[in-house]
């Protein structure tokens, strides 16, 4: 391949690494690699005509100017802040911003600036600062350390997106916060439009590009000394009124829970009284339910005796009206004559004269057994017992 002459050969391999180091150190200059969260300017040497790339991959450089873009990047500042109260302090945070993808704004911004550094130097830092010095004047220290500590965030982020807020400016007397003293403060106000919406002095040159902001942060916000004694005096004293209202809140809730434990120990007595009544009052209707029960088993009791009696008096009736109360009055007769016989038996007198005048039929007088058969036909008679036996003694 080479020439036999060894000079010749040294100098056709000198030309040949020349030539490769010339074309290794050319080759950035000739292709261009594009990363997917890059948009890449690439300038013509010759014609000076711009050509975009927003996706990735190797384009042709040809020797052209390479331009290059985040397609999102973030914005970090640390801007002084001036309150309508006098209050000064130190906003630091970021915002991110996304550049657009349409060529013709991507033009005009890199005609503009020429650089993303250039970009977040000229256009979006300067947007932030003056954001930020806008809203400063709508509020005091207090309330942006405070109760409009979120306004603080949505009016700086809402200006750098959409343009400043037209405001007016007034003077108004107040109490100082502190000592109490009267003092004179300008307070900024935002002028709205005829449909009621918040006027703009002018447009967001962030909009004019088509560049999108978003995610705005505060991470800081130091104040002044004077402010910050000031705001930690306020705080100290918040803390002491929401201690108060806190322990007067507990005291109430206390009372509450007395009057609730108080009323459920009264819930609790009387309901122990309930029950105690109540096992009373079942006491009492069991003990009147036996009574009653007693009641109607005596009332039972008496009208089967009163029946069993009726019954036997009845029996005893029939009986008597059967065999005309032969029994009784026999067993009276038996009972007479026991009585006759005792009183006969203890008599030691005479029962007849000793001298009888009459006429003699041959037969002794004896006068007992007179007698007792003179008291058996009466006490006969008064039973009106027939003492003769049917069929017996004379026939007719």
């Amino acid at each position: 391949m080479f020439s036999k002459n060894p000079v010749g050969t040294i100098a056709s391999i000198v030309i040949v690494a020349f030539l490769l180091i010339i074309s290794f150190v050319m080759a950035g200059n000739i292709i261009e690699n594009v990363d997917a969260d890059e948009i890449v300017c690439i300038q013509s040497p010759i014609s000076g005509k711009l050509h975009w790339f927003v996706d990735a991959g190797i384009k042709w450089q040809w020797f052209g100017k390479v331009t290059k873009y985040q397609k999102r990047s973030s914005y970090e500042f640390q801007t002084p802040v001036r309150f309508n109260d006098g209050g000064h302090g130190t906003m630091m945070g970021s915002v991110q911003y996304e550049n657009p993808l349409d060529t013709a704004q991507l033009t005009k911004i890199h005609v503009k600036f020429g650089s993303q550094k250039a970009l977040e130097s000229n256009l979006i830092q300067t947007i932030v600062n003056k954001s930020i010095y806008m809203t400063g004047p709508l509020m005091s220290s207090k309330e942006s350390y405070a109760e409009k500590r979120n306004y603080l965030i949505s009016y700086v982020e809402d200006q750098i997106a959409n343009g400043v807020f037209r405001t007016i400016s007034k003077e108004v007397k107040t109490n100082d916060q502190m000592t109490g003293a009267e003092k004179t403060v300008t307070l900024v106000e935002i002028v709205k439009d005829e449909n009621g919406l918040l006027a703009r002095q002018e447009e967001s040159a962030i909009k004019e590009f088509g560049i999108r902001t978003f995610n705005f942060v505060i991470e800081q916000l130091p104040y002044d000394k004077a402010v910050e004694d000031q705001i930690k005096a306020q705080q100290a004293i918040t803390m002491d009124v929401q201690t108060a209202i806190a322990a007067a809140k507990k005291a109430e809730q206390n009372a509450i829970t007395v009057a609730k434990e108080g009323e459920a120990s009264a819930a609790k007595a009387k309901w122990e009284q309930e029950v105690i009544k109540a096992q009373q009052v079942t006491e009492a209707q069991q003990k009147l339910e036996v009574a009653t029960l007693e009641a109607k088993t005596a009332e039972q009791e008496k009208r089967a005796n009163v029946l069993r009696g009726e019954g036997e008096a009845a029996y005893k009736r029939l009986v008597m009206q059967a065999n005309g109360a032969l029994e009784q009055k026999i067993a009276a007769i038996v009972e007479i004559n026991k009585a006759y016989a005792e009183a006969i038996k203890g008599y030691t007198g005479n029962w007849v004269p000793t001298v009888v005048m009459g006429e003699g039929n041959g037969k002794s007088a004896s006068g007992a057994s007179d007698l007792v058969n003179l008291l058996t036909v009466k006490t006969a008679k008064d039973l009106a017992l027939d003492l003769g036996v049917e069929g017996a003694g004379n026939t007719k």
